[in-house]
């Protein structure tokens, strides 16, 4: 059996939760508070020496770090990850999107104002806004004509963006203005063995 090693407010953890309820495997989780330094001691370090959840644990032994990568490996072979060299290529480039032009701006804001450090990072925090709401821009000029982000039907690139675009609102971000976003996060939530963010 998987173990999941994850933080359970991670949007990151969260991801790899949603895809592996949605495709009925069992795993354990093991709970790792980031908060108390627990993904930094020597034991968790040798899981994934860059000190971050969520870590699957294939087999004994046997790591995968990284909450995307973890996506496509629990997704070859599923009708989560495109065949097609193209539809898959776009899986990727939406995976590629959420990592560095979507989650540094709404997830980090989310953590910050979550965690009550909204006085240390205020400077920081309106600095987000912009480049935040950009992110949710591009995804609003795809899914105000499209139900999902790649070939019309739900993928991995869905949940890798679902799972913070859904909470943007913790991060101070409003989804007022993007009506497609909106209804494409009730399609997500439709989805067959849907979990919420929450659910272990």
């Amino acid at each position: 059996m998987y173990k999941l090693y994850d933080f359970l407010p991670s949007g990151n953890g969260y991801k790899v939760r949603l895809l592996l309820a949605q495709l009925g495997i069992a795993f354990e989780r093991i709970e790792i508070d980031i908060l108390q330094g627990e993904s930094r001691t020597p034991e968790f370090l040798e899981k994934n020496p860059n000190g971050r959840i969520p870590v699957l644990e294939l087999e004994p032994g046997v790591y995968l770090s990284e909450s995307n990568a973890i996506l496509v490996y629990l997704g070859q072979g599923t009708n989560f990850l495109p065949i097609d060299r193209l539809e898959y290529a776009r899986v990727m480039q939406w995976m590629c999107f959420e990592q560095y032009s979507h989650e540094p701006y709404i997830a980090t804001s989310r953590f910050w104002l979550q965690h009550n450090m909204a006085n240390q990072y205020r400077k920081e925090l309106l600095q987000k806004q912009a480049p935040g709401y950009a992110a949710l821009g591009v995804m609003e000029q795809r899914l105000v004509n499209h139900p999902f982000l790649v070939a019309d039907r739900y993928t991995l690139a869905d949940i890798a963006l679902y799972a913070y675009t859904h909470v943007a609102d913790e991060g101070g971000f409003s989804l007022e203005n993007f009506p497609g976003i909106r209804a494409w996060i009730d399609r997500v939530q439709a989805q067959p063995q849907h979990i919420p963010i929450t659910q272990e």
